[in-house]
């Protein structure tokens, strides 16, 4: 027998977690923490759904948090089996996971001590840099197109998904008795024809697709307006003397960004400003990305293979030490600081935020989707005024929003892929990590224009057998 549970990402976009069984093996398809109102999102976090010791095995789609947050806390409370990703992935969560543990820990000692002055009962962190340690060793590596069997009767094979390094579109080919049953999991899928990394590859057909719906009713823009559009904003804040504060994910949207801004240095657009990556994980990551240029593009991997850098050029400088990031926050003149998290629930980019969100000469700049509740879609729908560590501040800066700039594919994109899919094979569509209003549009495109039907959107819990 093969069934399909939902316990992440279903309905909304974090927290990505679907329970894939097979003939008695239990397959968890990523692990990922869920992002949220603090109080919200540490209560879904601290447990499961499911028993974790009775998971055999995890295959993780790419090392975003909303994907992977959560196998420390797996390992922690029992599961001891392998874990299944790519090689870009692997490294990729060895840094993500151990900088996850130290915030957690950094941001919970911060917020206790207001909690103390408040007569308020301290918080824990969900687990520890020993935890992360632990589960490490649980990593096993999977080349793209290389057909692996992971359990007696699931073979698995990783396609390039084109979103982050290392990101993998997953199939899933499945024996039940006599039958063979094809299953794809998209996780996150990237865009076609983006700087840095290659194209989402096609799994070939399958008899059941999950996909991610992020952007499922949206449409980007173009490359070129996308760079007219990021040097206004940040001509039209640095004539004001103000600062471009941007909350980036630093895994991805951080590297693309640097890009970006090397484009427009290179044509000459770009004010002289000083430019300042503030993350240590960001530092780490792109030290990764050169290498592995097998995840890369033909222009990005001639690049890093000729010892040229893609992600410096005068005045941008990486920032490392707690020291130095402070120092940012007494400096009057205008800048530009790009920091995480993307979402702006933990990390530098919250003191960032709370030192320069009432001054309305700043920009706030946002690069890509921030799920519901989170300091990220208050800033995007523009409140009046946030909760930063839990005192308010009013929103007197401009908000700027460039979802153009997001790693997931558009509307359209997802048609594009979806629609190399033979539609009479597909016997049921799963549509995730989206909110159910881009589910829907997506779910009403693909049976309009693609003549998909039989598709889904699964809330939390939902169970189906296949």
């Amino acid at each position: 027998m093969i069934r399909l549970s939902f316990h992440g990402a279903a309905r909304t976009v974090t927290g990505s977690s679907h329970l894939l069984e097979v003939n008695g093996k239990r397959i968890l398809m990523d692990c990922g923490l869920f992002q949220g109102r603090r109080s919200e999102s540490y209560e879904q976090n601290k447990s499961f759904p499911f028993d974790p010791a009775e998971i055999d095995v995890v295959v993780l789609s790419h090392a975003h948090i909303d994907h992977s947050g959560k196998i420390p806390m797996l390992f922690k409370h029992g599961f001891r089996g392998p874990i299944f990703c790519t090689a870009a992935t692997r490294d990729l969560a060895n840094i993500m996971l151990l900088d996850s543990a130290f915030i957690q820990e950094k941001d919970t000692e911060f917020v206790n001590k207001l909690h103390k002055k408040k007569g308020l009962p301290p918080v824990a962190p969900l687990y520890s840099l020993d935890d992360v340690v632990d589960v490490l060793s649980q990593f096993q590596t999977i080349g793209y197109k290389r057909t692996t069997a992971i359990t007696p009767d699931v073979d698995l094979t990783f396609h390039d998904a084109g979103h982050i390094l290392g990101s993998a579109v997953s199939r899933y080919d499945m024996r039940d008795g006599e039958r063979s049953v094809a299953l794809c999991y998209t996780g996150d899928l990237g865009r076609p024809d983006r700087p840095i990394l290659r194209d989402p590859e096609h799994v070939g057909d399958v008899d059941y697709l999950i996909s991610e719906s992020t952007y499922g009713g949206r449409v980007h823009l173009g490359s070129e307006v996308l760079l007219d559009r990021l040097e206004d904003v940040i001509k039209r804040t640095v004539s004001r003397s103000g600062k471009v504060i941007v909350p980036a994910f630093s895994v991805g949207r951080t590297q693309e960004m640097v890009y970006h801004l090397h484009e427009l240095r290179e044509q000459g657009r770009l004010p002289e400003i000083p430019i300042f990556v503030d993350s240590p994980l960001s530092v780490n990551a792109t030290q990764i990305f050169r290498i592995h240029p097998e995840c890369m593009d033909e222009e990005a991997r001639r690049a890093i293979l000729r010892h040229q850098n893609p992600f410096s050029f005068e005045n941008l400088r990486y920032i490392q030490h707690v020291r130095e990031s402070k120092e940012l926050n007494g400096r009057t003149d205008p800048m530009m600081i790009i920091s995480s998290s993307g979402m702006c629930e933990g990390g530098r980019i919250l003191h960032h935020l709370r030192n320069n969100i009432e001054d309305e000469r700043n920009t706030i700049l946002i690069t890509g989707y921030s799920a519901e509740h989170t300091l990220g879609r208050k800033i995007v729908e523009r409140m009046p005024s946030v909760k930063i560590f839990g005192e308010e501040y009013n929103l007197n800066a401009e908000v700027f929003v460039l979802n153009s700039l997001s790693a997931h594919a558009d509307r359209n994109e997802l048609l594009r892929y979806h629609g190399q899919f033979d539609s009479s094979r597909l016997t049921g569509t799963f549509l995730v990590h989206g909110d159910t209003d881009q589910a829907e549009k997506l779910r009403f495109s693909m049976e309009d224009e693609l003549g998909i039907n039989n598709i889904a959107i699964p809330s939390p819990g939902d169970e189906f057998t296949l």
